[in-house]
């Protein structure tokens, strides 16, 4: 590995516990990798140069574990970041695994359960604010339906916000400096997860109590399981000021939740992801929710994990040669790029409907004849991801 491309903690690339963590288990095929402890994945991860780890409260503690059982781990668990000095930057809950919720968590037609789905949040966001999480996600894998009638899916939105209203009010009266980032994904393991996508879980977010505590976590396979455009998508949550967390991994098209490594899959649209997220000076980590292949063993799991993070640290280097390039320049202006960020009426209403050549006196051939010379432009971008220019 050449020394441009060794992450080091600046980066801010982080890795959920459950992601290096992951056995091989799928819905057709047991284990192929023993359990991993976390203890080891904080110390393997720093060694690499990771900047942090997340965690579900049931990846570091095992589901109805006693007190004691619970206060053990959490002690070895911050033993450990004490040690490597990895932060924990996000957390979240773990409401899909267990049968109880089969039907959901916070939407599930059983009122118990919706409860105790807000109780089990409620205690791993006290243990996520102290060992340092500033975000914390929510995915609703299973807030959905496979049938019509089972869900009044107007209602199940209601207890959906009702429950965000709930959490958001905690963190507040508890004084904690955190804020939410729902994750949506359009389907697996529900038929149609509700929040399917980026603009979905935007729109509900404005109905909320405090709106200003909720933004995203949109994740790269998930969007691109919808046929969607990532980097779209990523832009209309930096335009609305709610890319409060990402998750990075890869996908090839319209299939199941591959959570290939990063850059696996859609290498151009991860070229464009990471121009959009320099570019636009994005602050927060870059957090890797991703699976090793099931083919490998332990190798394996760690030699994905440091090709997430070079293959970042590659096409950071990619993007920045395009933009510094200055046929790429003179490319954007003949594309008339900066024209967009141009207001179209800056004159007003009044200004616009005064002006003949608005209208009038306008040659809509000429106009319609003028090349935008697109083609350059891409062919330019492309020669930069294939590191010929």
């Amino acid at each position: 590995m050449t020394e441009r491309f060794s992450p080091t903690p600046e980066d801010r690339f982080t890795f959920g516990l459950w992601t290096v963590g992951w056995q091989g288990r799928d819905p057709f095929g047991d284990a192929t990798r023993p359990a991993l402890d976390p203890v080891e994945t904080v110390e393997r991860l720093a060694a690499l140069g990771a900047y942090g780890v997340t965690f579900h409260d049931d990846d570091l503690i095992p589901f109805g574990a006693a007190d004691g059982e619970r206060d053990a781990a959490v002690k070895r668990f911050r033993a450990a970041l004490d040690r490597t000095g990895l932060a924990v930057p996000m957390a979240t809950t773990n409401l899909f695994t267990h049968p109880v919720f089969k039907d959901g968590a916070f939407t599930s037609n059983d009122r118990d359960v919706r409860r105790f789905a807000l109780r089990k949040t409620l205690r791993n966001i006290d243990l996520a604010v102290e060992l340092g999480a500033n975000v914390y996600v929510a995915w609703g894998g299973r807030e959905g339906a496979e049938s019509g009638a089972a869900k009044d899916v107007r209602v199940a939105l209601d207890r959906l916000k009702e429950a965000f209203d709930l959490l958001g009010q905690y963190v507040t009266e508890q004084g904690y400096d955190l804020r939410f980032a729902i994750e949506p994904k359009p389907n697996e393991p529900r038929g149609d997860i509700l929040l399917p996508t980026i603009g979905h879980a935007l729109a509900f977010i404005e109905r909320l109590e405090r709106p200003e505590l909720v933004g995203v976590n949109p994740e790269t396979g998930h969007e691109q399981m919808a046929g969607l455009n990532f980097p779209h998508g990523i832009a209309q949550a930096l335009w609305a000021g709610k890319l409060f967390h990402i998750d990075l991994n890869g996908q090839s098209g319209i299939k199941y939740d591959q959570d290939l490594r990063f850059g696996a899959g859609d290498l151009r649209q991860a070229f464009w992801l990471v121009d959009l997220l320099e570019s636009a000076g994005y602050e927060g980590p870059r957090h890797f929710d991703f699976k090793p292949v099931r083919t490998d063993g332990a190798d394996g799991v760690w030699e994905s994990a440091k090709n997430c993070m070079r293959n970042y640290l590659v096409l950071k280097e990619r993007t920045a040669a395009f933009r510094a390039d200055p046929d790429v320049r003179d490319a954007l202006s003949a594309s008339r790029l900066p024209e967009l960020s141009a207001p179209t009426a800056a004159d007003g209403l009044a200004g616009l409907l005064a002006d003949p050549t608005a209208y009038e006196t306008f040659d809509v051939d000429a106009a319609a004849a003028r090349s935008m010379a697109f083609e350059h432009l891409d062919q330019l971008a492309l020669e930069h991801l294939l590191g010929v220019r």
